[in-house]
């Protein structure tokens, strides 16, 4: 398989786990506290920063926000490697920023969030490190 290929895939996993986190946050309930007392509350209770929103606001602002980050990388990244190949796996920048942001991810999964976040992760850093490795015996 060429790296571009590797890259590719690896930055499509990612992209469908951001959308799957924002379909996750608006479409159904499983971002929600599982204890319907504290979703009421959430929805009542203003943060310090300004009393316009509450909490449930932020909780699902942050939810949306934080499925962005990984659709726009995955978008990113799987366009350069299939439309750009050359220019990607030539950039020693860009290879290196998207090891960087899968490293931040993995330890954000790993300190913070559960099991399937760490799995989809891993697998999708493991196709990107093999097509850099790839990409470094082609060149």
């Amino acid at each position: 398989m060429h790296a571009d290929t590797l890259i590719a895939i690896s930055a499509f996993i990612v992209l469908a786990m951001g959308t799957g986190h924002l379909l996750l946050t608006f479409l159904t309930d499983r971002m929600d506290p599982r204890d319907p007392a504290l979703s009421a509350r959430m929805k009542e209770v203003a943060p310090h920063l300004s009393g316009r929103l509450t909490m449930w606001n932020t909780h699902i602002g942050f939810n949306a926000s934080h499925s962005y980050g990984p659709m726009i990388f995955g978008a990113i990244y799987a366009w350069l490697a299939l439309a750009h190949p050359s220019f990607l796996m030539q950039s020693d920048f860009l290879l290196a920023l998207g090891a960087v942001v899968f490293a931040a991810y993995i330890f954000l999964a790993i300190r913070y969030w559960f099991w399937a976040p760490l799995t989809g992760l891993s697998i999708s850093a493991a196709f990107y490190v093999v097509g850099i490795a790839l990409t470094r015996l082609q060149f």
